[in-house]
């Protein structure tokens, strides 16, 4: 059984498993174990880190959440799109322009519940 074709793949995954294992293990080996009050605090998600599991959330985290989905899918759909909009005509426009309802009508709810208006 030949092997050599492999050679390059092998060693791609081979370093790729050795950065990718030994970076953390040298941030374990070498970082600060002790970590200070500071570490410690609350951060940017508004709740103390080191709480029971079962508190309660703000709405505004998930509505911030649906608004980033709804933003990146609205990219992710309109790049392919628009590499191919003279190809698909005008039943590509139509079914464009319903998604982009679709995604105008996420915005409006996030809207009116208030999502972009942080305190």
């Amino acid at each position: 059984m030949n092997l050599e074709p492999y050679l390059a793949v092998i060693i791609f995954i081979a370093i790729g498993l050795g950065i990718g294992g030994g970076l953390p293990l040298l941030g374990y080996l070498v970082g600060p174990k002790h970590p200070d009050a500071e570490k410690r605090s609350a951060y940017e998600c508004g709740f103390e880190a080191f709480e029971d599991a079962r508190i309660k959330f703000d709405v505004r985290y998930y509505l911030v959440a649906i608004l980033f989905i709804l933003f990146d899918l609205e990219i992710a759909f309109l790049f392919p799109w628009a590499i191919v909009m003279r190809d698909v005509g005008m039943t590509g426009f139509i079914a464009v322009m319903i998604f982009l309802a679709i995604l105008v009508v996420g915005f409006a709810y996030e809207w009116k519940k208030g999502a972009l208006n942080w305190e």
